[in-house]
C-alpha cells in the first residue's frame, strides 16, 4: 500500500471511528430522551387517569345528590296528593251525609256564625230547594234557644210546659231581635254549606272553602295520620 492509500485508508478509519462515536453518542442522547419523554408520558398517562377517576368519583357524588333530591321531590309530591285526596274525601263525605244530619250540620254552622241572626242565608241552587227552609228553621230555633231563660224541667215535661217553653224561647228571640234567619232567592254556585249575608257583610261557610281553610291547620295532624310522621 502506497502512502496516499495509506492516508486515505487513514483517513476513511478515523472518520468510521469518529462517525461510530457520533452515532453511539446520538443514540444514547435519543435513548435518553426517548425515556424522559416515555418517563413523561407515563405520568401524563396516570395524571390523566388520576382526574379521570377523581371526575368520574364526583360525578357519581353529584349524580347520587341529584337522585336523592329528585327522590325527595317525588315523595313530597306523592305525600301532597294524598293529603289533597284526603282533604277532597272530606269534602265528599260532608256533601253525601244524609239529608237529617246535613240540615243539623248546617243549622249549627248557621247559629255559629250568625253575628246578628237576621241575614239571609244564600245556598247552592240544590240546597235551597232541598234543605234551605228546613236549615234556617232549626238554625233560628238554636239561636233563639241561646238567648231564652232555662225553664225548670219539670215545667217543660209537661205538655203545657213544652208550649210554654216555646213561647218563652219565641219571645226572648223576639226581644233579643235574633232567630230571623231567612233563606235568600240569591244562588251561589257553592258545593255544599252557605253563605250568610248582611247589609252587604258576607260570611263564607261554603264547605269547599271551610275545608281550604281549615286545612293549614290540620295538615299536619292528618300527614301524622297518613305517613306516621
Amino acid at each position: 500500500m502506497n502512502g496516499i492509500e495509506k492516508i486515505t485508508a487513514k483517513i476513511a478509519a478515523d472518520a468510521q471511528a469518529e462517525a461510530d462515536a457520533i452515532l453511539a453518542q446520538a443514540r444514547a442522547e435519543a435513548d435518553a430522551t426517548a425515556g424522559q419523554w416515555a418517563e413523561r408520558a407515563e405520568k401524563e398517562r396516570a395524571d390523566l387517569l388520576a382526574r379521570g377517576e377523581k371526575s368520574a368519583a364526583e360525578r357519581v357524588v353529584r349524580m347520587e345528590s341529584v337522585a336523592q333530591l329528585e327522590g325527595r321531590k317525588l315523595l313530597l309530591g306523592a305525600k301532597q296528593e294524598m293529603l289533597s285526596q284526603a282533604f277532597d274525601k272530606a269534602l265528599e263525605a260532608l256533601l253525601a251525609l244524609p239529608e237529617e244530619e246535613y240540615i243539623d250540620l248546617l243549622a249549627g254552622l248557621c247559629a255559629r256564625a250568625a253575628s246578628t241572626g237576621r241575614e239571609e242565608v244564600i245556598f247552592s241552587p240544590q240546597d235551597q230547594k232541598r234543605v234551605g227552609k228546613q236549615v234556617c228553621a232549626k238554625a233560628n230555633e238554636l239561636l233563639a234557644k241561646a238567648v231564652a231563660p232555662k225553664l225548670p224541667d219539670e215545667v217543660t215535661d209537661t205538655p203545657a210546659g213544652a208550649i210554654l217553653d216555646k213561647v218563652v224561647t219565641a219571645g226572648s228571640a223576639l226581644l233579643s231581635g235574633t232567630g230571623m234567619l231567612t233563606v235568600s232567592q240569591e244562588t251561589r254556585p257553592i258545593r255544599g254549606g252557605f253563605i250568610l249575608a248582611s247589609e252587604g257583610v258576607e260570611v263564607n261557610c261554603a264547605f269547599e272553602t271551610l275545608v281550604r281553610l281549615i286545612r293549614p291547620e290540620i295538615e299536619r295532624q292528618v300527614a301524622q295520620t297518613l305517613f306516621g310522621e
